[in-house]
């Protein structure tokens, strides 16, 4: 008898550890490019990222993601200030910075408040920066939408606004993924590009899901 009850405590306690395993948590910041305007969300790259880690066999919450089409860096900032946040996250992404260089903000600026989403975003992730990655802006230079611009001062503030964030990335730490270069394959390869001629297609977010799941290690 007391052999079955031991064998049933031991049962027991197996079904409540796994009830009470504890799921990833990922926080993605952003715009347009991490909601994923013009594509299913599921085709978004934070969802991507979520649904291979899971084929992994990693127990993977749903990201949490705080974006917005046209959002600034300023405005990001904004909104976070009243969003509800869990206490920590296991993973935080950032890809902000493309309506600053849209809008001809100033970069200045721009590295100012980038610097403050990425502080916000260490501390999100516990004060771990090897578990915050910062995205590169992709070039929407190359895209159809951007026919009849000038193709070239995009591509170079592009490169401007970059340098920035990398450089700042490497100053505290956190791991960065560059798909800018990537990106400017959609110069010649359309399937890498949205219905909205600008926006990028699932497959483009595809590939930005598995960069950024090597950078993570998981």
């Amino acid at each position: 008898m007391r052999i079955a009850e031991l064998a049933m405590v031991l049962l027991l306690l197996n079904f409540s550890a796994m009830a009470q395993k504890k799921q990833l948590t990922y926080l993605a910041l952003g715009d347009s490019y991490t909601i994923g305007e013009a594509v299913p969300s599921d085709q978004n790259f934070p969802n991507q990222l979520v649904q291979m880690l899971r084929k992994k066999g990693v127990e993977a919450a749903d990201p949490q993601i705080i974006a917005k089409t046209g959002w600034t860096t300023g405005e990001l900032l904004n909104a976070m200030a009243g969003a509800q946040f869990l206490p920590e996250y296991d993973l935080v992404t950032l890809l902000i910075g493309v309506n600053n260089q849209y809008r001809g903000l100033p970069p200045e600026d721009y590295a100012a408040e980038f610097e403050k989403l990425l502080k916000m975003g260490i501390k999100m992730a516990g004060g771990k920066a090897g578990n915050v990655i910062v995205v590169s802006i992709p070039d929407w230079g190359a895209t159809p939408f951007a026919k009849g611009r000038n193709r070239g001062e995009i591509t170079e503030q592009i490169n401007d606004f970059n340098l920035r964030n990398s450089r700042i990335s490497s100053k505290h730490n956190v791991k960065y993924v560059d798909i800018t270069e990537g990106s400017r394959e959609a110069f010649i390869n359309n399937d890498l590009v949205a219905g909205d001629k600008l926006h990028p297609s699932g497959l483009e977010y595809k590939r930005w899901a598995e960069a950024v799941l090597n950078a993570s290690g998981l």
